[in-house]
């Protein structure tokens, strides 16, 4: 789970048109292959945007790492907390291109150094005029129409799989509370890239210990009850390999019934936001979201880093490729129409979905549970990333295919 920034709150009026704030249900941009190209030089200790404004509409963030580590590129909102775009996972060497719909206003533009800590070379990026849209196709509103479904439909039966999940952390059956975790969270890890748009919400219920010490922030959520029900034998590391005693303890019941009842609220609110009339997406946060969760897998699932106490990695993994997978079928008969390439890539994703759930069936299934995921071998577990790196490489295109961008 990569550092979110805190403290954001959505405009109370609207605050629900997600990494776009560019349309309305069912509208596309005009002209989408003419998009803006912006190159961004990135390092250690630098961001480097090769201009501070555009026009409204799509624009092509051409991304560039040139340090020594994995980075991350975010776009904030003018009040410099809430993400629209992001692209994590840059490798040294690497040069990838982050495809975003942004409406006319003041944004900001910066990237965080192994995906960590404060923002590096954060600078302010305006955005003019208003973006040239045409009425939706059939196919762009029944995509987006599918796709809110989908979220909301994970939304609400997360919420009372959390509701079990805290009913029991509280009142101390933690042998219930272990059974119940892994499939509490496969809701949440489906739809994780809407959910880390929506304010704070993202790091209050998701966020791992070594995160949330890096921000000096509050640890709270999925992460802090994992913990707790999964305590850190004598000698044990950290995933940063700091002590995993070093400022933590067991949960009092006292403090258990504060964890969890914040989780049972921030569960709510999620909720409340994307039930809201106004809740809606655009084709860039569908194919942006699907290719998100592909990236999450691998920087922080495959690792094992992601639920490091309980082993129940390869759950979330499943969940991160389901999710990936509707927000692809969302878009699929969009993405065929754009002619032979789009066709081809269509099925080049499909077939590599179909490969990555064949090698996780192996390992157990949501229904029966998983392999615990320090069984799984190093051998295996780079089997596991090259088939997810299999499935990123055409993914990475889905934006750039489905918004009719030309060039990478």
């Amino acid at each position: 789970m990569p550092i979110r920034p805190s403290t954001a709150r959505l405009p109370a009026a609207i605050g629900l048109g997600l990494a776009s704030i560019l349309a309305l249900a069912g509208c596309v941009q005009n002209d989408a292959g003419a998009a803006a190209r912006v190159t961004v030089a990135i390092a250690d200790r630098s961001c480097t945007v090769s201009q501070t404004t555009a026009a409204a509409g799509t624009i092509a963030f051409v991304l560039t790492n040139t340090g020594t580590d994995v980075n991350e590129f975010e776009v904030l909102a003018s009040d410099q907390k809430r993400i629209v775009a992001e692209k994590e996972n840059i490798a040294p060497g690497q040069t990838v291109t982050l495809v975003a719909q942004l409406d006319g206003g003041r944004y900001y533009t910066g990237c965080k150094f192994r995906q960590a800590g404060s923002i590096v070379g954060r600078a302010e990026f305006t955005v003019s005029g208003a973006p040239t849209t045409l009425e939706g196709s059939p196919a762009t509103t029944a995509a987006v129409r599918d796709y809110v479904e989908y979220v909301r439909s994970q939304v609400h039966q997360l919420a009372p799989a959390v509701a079990r999940l805290v009913s029991a952390y509280r009142s101390g059956d933690d042998a219930d509370a272990r059974a119940l975790f892994s499939g509490a969270r496969v809701f949440y890890e489906r739809i994780e890239p809407i959910a880390e748009q929506l304010g704070d919400l993202d790091p209050r219920i998701d966020y791992r210990e070594v995160d949330a010490v890096a921000e000096g922030l509050d640890w709270t959520g999925f992460h802090r009850i994992e913990k707790d029900l999964w305590p850190p034998a004598a000698g044990a590391l950290n995933s940063d390999g700091t002590s995993a005693t070093l400022a933590w303890t067991p949960s009092t019941a006292d403090e258990r019934a504060t964890i969890g009842g914040r989780l049972v609220t921030d569960v709510q609110q999620l909720s409340s936001l994307v039930d809201k009339p106004g809740f809606t997406v655009t084709l860039a946060d569908i194919t942006n979201g699907a290719i998100g969760l592909l990236d999450e897998v691998a920087a922080s699932k495959i690792t094992g880093e992601e639920d490091w106490w309980s082993h129940s990695d390869l759950s979330d993994v499943q969940a991160n490729v389901q999710g990936a997978d509707a927000a692809f079928e969302s878009v699929t008969t969009i993405a065929a129409s754009r002619g032979t390439a789009g066709a081809d890539l269509v099925a080049s994703i499909s077939s590599q979905f179909r490969a990555l759930n064949a090698l996780l069936a192996r390992y157990g299934s949501l229904e029966s549970g998983f392999v615990p995921y320090d069984q799984v071998t190093d051998a295996q577990r780079k089997e596991l990333s090259d088939q997810v790196n299999a499935l990123a490489e055409p993914l990475s295109r889905l934006t750039h295919t489905v918004l009719g961008v030309r060039g990478s």
